[in-house]
Parts: structure tokens; C-alpha cells; sequence
């Protein structure tokens, strides 16, 4: 059961563009010293910026835009042919500077917090995404401490099923822009950081057989459907 959220408004918001409902969702982490900073930042005229949720670190909950709304969470960036990522999503904060892993209680308040809007959008978990992989070369979180493993169990996000393989990087390539990634010759380097940070951080080096089999798995189980309606 989702806990009910503290209503903090912020009025850093405006309307969806396009699909007038959101259909993946992205997550981040703060990185700021309280989740009272970062909840505060996120609703001061000045920042622009905002999200629709916030967690602390204890479990907390507060919520700062409607789900209906476009909240500026995003920032430039894509996935699955999504151009205007704040449009299709919903964006959830976590309150972590990116160097700890992230308190029971506040894993515990995301997964409720999936789950409802699993039950209220369409958003499938291949859609539950990291602000790293939408962001290329820009953004790193929530980072290589946050546990996808444990959303994917509860069918919250997606994990690979790594059966091992060879090195293939024009297979990689293709399997990077059919699971979501925005590859062009330009984000390569970018794409093949952000798939380590998500799937596998301590990886380091070239790409190679085990980066090329992740994807060829996510690619063939989560073909990127693309933006809703399209």
C-alpha cells in the first residue's frame, strides 16, 4: 500500500506536451546533504527544477507536482524516442549523495510508490529508468549503489538474464537503441557508461562479451515500445 505523501507544492510545473499521460517513469538521487534541502530547492521559484516525489532517507514521503502535470525533473535528454522526457514521465527523487547505498525504509516507500502508479498509468517496468540513462554523459544518477536487482524481483524494473556470449559491437549498438538508448556515433562513449553505471558499475575498459550479452538479453525480452501513442 502506497503511504499516503505530505503535500509540498512546488510551483516549478507545467502541462504535458503531447500524450497527455505519463507512461515511464525516471529516478534520481539528490545529492544534497537532507532531503529537506533538496525538497526545499526543488520548490523555490528560482531553481526550476522539480519532481513529482520525494523520499527521504527514512521512509518519508513527499509529494511535489500532480501526477497529471509535467514536473522538470529531466532535463535534456531521451529514451525510446521520447524527446521531451519530463512530457512522458514521472519523476521520483531520492534523498542519497551518490557514495552510500539506500536505507531500507526509503527502498521500501519506492516500491509502494511504483507500484501505485503501476495501477494508475500505463507504465511498464522496462520504463522505469535511471536519470543516467536518459541523460547521456550528463547525468549519473541514481548511481552504482542503487539497487535495480531488488525493483526488477518485484517486476518494478527490468534486470538481464546474462547467459554469457561474445563480442559483437555492432549487435551491441542496435540492442543499446532497441532497448531505449539514444546511440549515435557522438554518445557512444556515453551509452556504453551509462549501461555499466545500471547494470554492472564495477565493469571498467573496452566493451566487451559481457556488456554485449546484457543488452542482446534486455534488447530481445524489452524491445522499446516507444513514447505512448506512437
Amino acid at each position: 500500500m502506497t503511504p499516503e505523501p505530505i503535500w509540498h507544492p512546488s510551483p516549478n510545473f507545467g502541462d504535458r506536451r503531447g500524450p497527455s499521460a505519463p507512461d515511464m517513469v525516471v529516478l534520481h538521487y539528490t545529492a544534497m546533504t537532507t532531503a529537506e534541502a533538496a525538497r526545499d530547492w526543488l520548490c523555490a521559484p528560482e531553481s526550476e527544477v522539480s519532481c513529482h516525489y520525494v523520499i527521504a532517507e527514512d521512509g518519508r514521503l513527499w509529494q511535489l507536482v500532480q501526477e497529471s502535470d509535467r514536473a522538470w525533473h529531466a532535463g535534456q535528454g531521451t529514451w525510446g524516442g521520447a524527446a521531451d522526457v519530463n512530457s512522458q514521465s514521472i519523476g521520483i527523487e531520492l534523498a542519497n549523495t551518490g557514495f552510500h547505498p539506500f536505507p531500507e525504509p526509503q527502498m521500501a516507500v519506492l516500491e509502494a510508490v511504483l507500484a501505485g502508479l503501476f495501477t494508475r498509468w500505463t507504465v511498464p517496468p522496462e520504463r522505469v529508468v535511471g536519470h543516467s540513462d536518459t541523460a547521456l554523459g550528463r547525468k549519473t544518477d541514481p548511481g552504482g549503489r542503487f539497487d535495480w536487482q531488488r525493483l526488477a524481483r518485484l517486476g518494478l524494473a527490468v534486470w538481464p538474464e546474462v547467459r554469457g556470449g561474445g563480442l559483437d559491437a555492432a549487435r551491441f549498438w542496435q540492442d543499446c537503441a532497441a532497448f531505449g538508448y539514444e546511440v549515435t556515433p557522438e554518445t557512444k562513449p556515453d551509452v556504453l557508461n551509462a549501461v555499466r553505471l545500471r547494470f554492472r558499475p564495477s565493469a571498467t575498459g573496452p566493451l566487451d562479451g559481457t556488456d554485449c550479452a546484457i543488452m542482446a538479453d534486455l534488447a530481445e525480452r524489452y524491445p522499446c515500445r516507444g513514447p505512448a501513442g506512437a
